[in-house]
């Protein structure tokens, strides 16, 4: 085996250390550049057979190739990266179309326990208060800011009568006025199911014009303006009156911060309920005990017995952080009481010291009513929406709400009558128009 003399060696060693000298100055900050080098480096390091400048080209080129490979790993890894995008971006998609179709069914499903059957449609202005006759016959009653006061058949929807005896807007003439009137109830025509009309629910009109007008009321509706009796005393606008079990005394509520309790035969004042501090909003009256719970503006409502002739008590309940719009009894021992803070709270009269449910909503809460059997909560609110709950505060259904059908400015007051069979629930609101509900309360009930 040839043996290399100790000049050769020192030769080749001083070449490579030039070479590896002439690499490691042509390197640069670059990884790419580096690893190539490094390679280059340890290539020339090994004994082989083939020229310096084949070996050169040989290293570039498996240099490409590994570039190459290096590129298509990124792309690979960015494939990935975008697949995962797009499968949670059709996660979300799918995730949304499928709560839509649930909301379809729930909508749908809405609408088929909760329909509506009449318009009642008349007056020339907003109507604040509505109420349905407790003895037979059983017809509506609505009261508006046009200064007059309807009658209406529940089947037919036509006008029975119009009183026009107030000089303010429904008794913003600082009275409350009795007037009796034989009504004579026409013959109930079938009625058009609208609720198949196809709808968009939620579709906000609030700047939609009123189709109407100014209107021109019900043709063919008789109207008187004497009342039979007058009930004076108040200092300020009328808002609400409520008949006190037996039907001989009638309770009024004021904008002058008081509530009156009048016998209806003489006309003469009995109490006058003192210590709100600001307006009052609603006034309602127990169904078989004499009782009377005001509300008020200050955010408070009371409760007033008159069950013992000789002790006239009042409660205080602050229960609510902005104006108690109304508070109403229930069959059993309870008040509902409904506020412009957005909140509905049941109480019960054995133990008033706190709410026993507590309703949030997103919308101001007006005058609300209670079933009697069932005892289902109707709120009308700000937003033009109707929603039931029951006393536990589940929430039942809403209203159906479109285009097409349902109200299309606040609503201020809803009033059940479970014993009509087409008509069970009444709403009414600044619209003009009181609504006629069908609600299948059994259907709704098995919802829950």
């Amino acid at each position: 085996m040839p043996v290399e003399s100790g000049s050769s060696a020192a030769s080749r060693q001083a070449k490579q250390k030039r070479k590896s000298h002439s690499l490691s100055i042509r390197r640069t900050n670059s990884t790419e550049q580096e690893r190539t080098g490094l390679q280059r480096e340890m290539l020339e390091g090994q004994d082989s057979k083939l020229p310096l400048s084949l070996r050169s080209n040989l290293l570039d080129l498996f240099g490409q190739i590994e570039r190459e490979f290096e590129n298509l790993y990124i792309e690979n890894i960015e494939s990935s990266h975008s697949t995962s995008q797009l499968s949670q971006k059709l996660k979300t998609t799918y995730k949304a179309s499928t709560s839509k179709i649930v909301s379809s069914f729930k909508a749908t499903t809405s609408r088929a326990v909760c329909q509506l059957v009449k318009e009642y449609v008349g007056h020339r202005d907003g109507i604040w208060d509505l109420s349905v006759t407790r003895t037979q016959p059983v017809v509506l009653g609505t009261a508006s800011a046009d200064h007059s006061a309807m009658l209406w058949s529940i089947e037919t929807g036509k006008c029975l009568l119009k009183y026009v005896g107030h000089a303010g807007s429904a008794s913003g003439d600082q009275t409350a006025h009795i007037w009796r009137y034989m009504v004579q109830l026409p013959t109930p025509q079938p009625v058009a199911d609208i609720s198949q009309t196809p709808c968009d629910d939620d579709i906000d009109f609030s700047d939609k014009d009123e189709a109407d007008g100014d209107g021109e009321g019900p043709n063919e509706c008789p109207s008187i303006r004497m009342a039979s009796t007058t009930l004076r005393s108040h200092q300020g606008v009328v808002i609400a009156a409520d008949w006190l079990v037996g039907g001989k005394q009638v309770v009024t509520a004021s904008w002058d911060r008081a509530a009156n309790l009048y016998d209806v035969e003489t006309s003469e004042l009995v109490h006058s309920l003192t210590g709100h501090d600001q307006e009052l909003t609603h006034c309602c009256t127990h169904p078989t005990q004499r009782l009377v719970v005001t509300s008020s503006r200050d955010t408070t409502f009371r409760l007033w017995d008159f069950r013992d002739p000789s002790i006239h008590s009042v409660n205080v309940f602050q229960g609510h952080t902005d104006t108690v719009t109304s508070a109403v009894f229930t069959v059993g021992d309870n008040v509902v009481s409904g506020s412009d803070d957005r909140t509905v709270k049941v109480w019960d009269l054995k133990n008033m010291r706190s709410p026993i449910a507590t309703i949030r909503t997103d919308s101001a809460v007006n005058r609300i009513s209670v079933s009697v059997s069932q005892r289902i909560i109707a709120l009308p609110h700000d937003n033009r929406q109707v929603r039931l709950f029951d006393m536990s505060g589940v929430r039942l259904a809403r209203l159906p709400h479109s285009n097409r059908q349902g109200h299309r400015r606040m609503v201020c007051c809803s009033a059940w009558c479970e014993d009509n069979s087409s008509c069970n629930l009444f709403s009414c609101g600044f619209d003009r128009q009181a609504i006629g509900w069908n609600i299948n309360i059994p259907a709704l009930l098995q919802e829950k």
